[in-house]
């Protein structure tokens, strides 16, 4: 900068100059000296970004003496906002009108979003490099893919710098987010709960590896509550919960089952009321906790709407009436909390093929697109749910599509998963946001009741590790020789319990929660 420029304040300022005020001369000269010192440092700080209409806003702040700028101006998305500490800054996502973006869920008012602004208070010094998830790293975004302009890799690199979360749970996407290394977990023991399906037993069946149940889900913006079992069941009293949907949501359910029961101190207390103890059976299962007066049951109901038949001029159908609701809905209209999917079954290959399969009423479609069906299908029990539910008593809730890792084939074709026993570290490598669960927010702009949307679509994409593979209950006694060169069909779609599911029931905690309904207020 040149000295003489910034001295020679009195050739734009002459009044400083005049005889009549040479008693502040001094003072004036350093008083506007220091603004037009402000002035230049504002200008030259590149708060603008000239390839970009998206500016920073900087209200005031103090930060340590050893960052700098530049990590600021980074991202031209962060609003620092005013009176932070001299090493915290508080940071919130912006769009080019100031206003702060939300989770893009598409959800309509009226229904429950994961949340609002996101949110995060960090510190600049607790940044450490490494690709391994650890406590202190954080992103910025939603969990249903990035609408806040920013890729992967600029989330990560504000991961990197910002470092440990700080906001409450209430004010971010709690499914955005890694998973991280946590010696704590799992919440019951492995092999331990007694009504785990044999076949995703896989400590059971001798899967030799287990650090697969180890990882915590971290959503970047909060910390979440671990799920306190007794809390739940407390909150649960008196009350009916029910699992409505296909096999995904059966292993959610015995997840929680086996959960609630391990906080027990008599066992014998949680039984399930027809006595079974096997629940891959198509029909209805219930688990009663005699100590709170509450059941958990679990519905089976893959597509949500009614298989059934038709007759035509060559013979009988097999069909799937898009337009009416399963019959088993009387079982279920009465719970005071209602988890609902559909998903895995739209891709079989009746189904995916879509040839005279799809009915709404007498009229069975030559040729309908799986996603034309399943969105059908969903408006279905959009309408049904309106009519049906009351809304004062019951919470709905739609757990979203849970991601296959299938590699080298489908789930019929050859595809495996069993020599994986990490989580995926790469963001970059995950799959695209379903097409099930856009058409699903698409169905939620006409929804009236409240639906509280699990979106586990993409932090269970991260975790290609935690299927049962080839450690299935039948091929228990083999060599791991023997598994692999006979099992042509690998299970990488359901989840070892315990395992991924039981992340789902802490969010599903969560949700409830941060919902705050009825007995979930806190």
């Amino acid at each position: 900068m040149d000295l003489k420029k910034l001295v020679a304040i009195t050739d734009h300022f002459p009044n400083c100059a005049s005889p009549r005020k040479k008693v502040v001369s001094g003072f004036g000269v350093g008083f506007v000296s220091f603004f037009v010192f402000l002035f230049i440092l504002f200008s030259n700080s590149c708060f603008k970004n000239p390839n970009s209409d998206n500016k920073v806003f900087i209200l005031g702040f103090n930060i340590s003496n050893n960052t700098s700028l530049t990590q600021l101006q980074q991202n031209p998305k962060i609003l620092v906002q005013p009176n932070a500490s001299n090493l915290d800054i508080s940071l919130r996502i912006m769009n080019d009108t100031g206003k702060g973006y939300n989770n893009n869920s598409g959800l309509l008012p009226g229904t429950v979003k994961n949340g609002s602004f996101n949110e995060i208070s960090a510190k600049v010094d607790d940044f450490k490099d490494t690709h391994l998830i650890k406590l202190k790293d954080v992103e910025i975004g939603n969990g249903s893919g990035r609408s806040d302009g920013l890729d992967e890799e600029d989330h990560g690199k504000m991961a990197q710098k910002l470092g440990k979360v700080g906001s409450s749970f209430e004010e971010c996407d709690i499914f955005d987010g890694r998973w991280v290394k946590d010696d704590t977990k799992p919440y019951y023991p492995a092999g331990s709960c007694p009504y785990v399906d044999k076949d995703i037993n896989c400590y059971l069946n001798k899967r030799p590896d287990d650090e697969f149940v180890k990882w915590r889900w971290q959503p970047y913006g909060c910390e979440i509550p671990s799920l306190n079992a007794t809390d739940f069941l407390e909150r649960l009293r008196g009350k009916k919960m029910v699992f409505v949907g296909d096999s995904l949501n059966r292993n959610m359910w015995e997840s929680l089952v086996c959960i609630l029961r391990h906080s027990l101190k008599n066992k014998t207390r949680v039984y399930e009321i027809s006595g079974r103890a096997q629940f891959k059976k198509r029909g209805i299962y219930a688990f009663r906790f005699e100590d709170y007066n509450c059941t958990v049951d679990f519905v089976s109901s893959p597509f949500l709407v009614r298989e059934s038949t038709f007759k035509g001029e060559n013979g009988s159908l097999e069909t799937l009436r898009l337009d009416l609701m399963e019959r088993t809905t009387p079982m279920y209209q009465d719970a005071d909390i209602l988890i609902f999917n559909t998903g895995h079954w739209w891709t079989h290959d009746k189904t995916s093929r879509g040839e005279n399969y799809y009915q709404e009423g007498n009229h069975v479609y030559p040729r309908l697109k799986a996603l034309d069906a399943y969105t059908r299908a969903l408006s279905t029990w959009a309408k049904w749910v309106d009519k049906n539910i009351d809304s004062r008593k019951t919470q709905v809730i739609f757990r979203g599509y849970s991601l296959t890792h299938f590699r080298g084939g489908q789930w019929n074709s050859g595809g495996q998963c069993h020599t994986e026993t990490e989580p995926i570290f790469n963001a970059s490598h995950l799959t695209n946001y379903p097409s099930k669960m856009r058409a699903f927010e698409n169905v939620m702009h006409v929804i009236k009741t409240p639906v509280i949307y699990l979106n586990i679509s993409r932090l269970t994409d991260y975790r290609k590790d935690g299927h049962p593979s080839i450690y299935r209950s039948k091929y228990r006694l083999m060599t791991l020789k023997q598994q692999t060169s006979t099992e042509h069909f690998q299970d990488c779609s359901h989840w070892c319990l315990p395992g991924v599911p039981d992340t789902w029931n802490e969010l599903l905690y969560a949700s409830l929660l941060k919902v705050g309904r009825g007995s979930w207020k806190r």
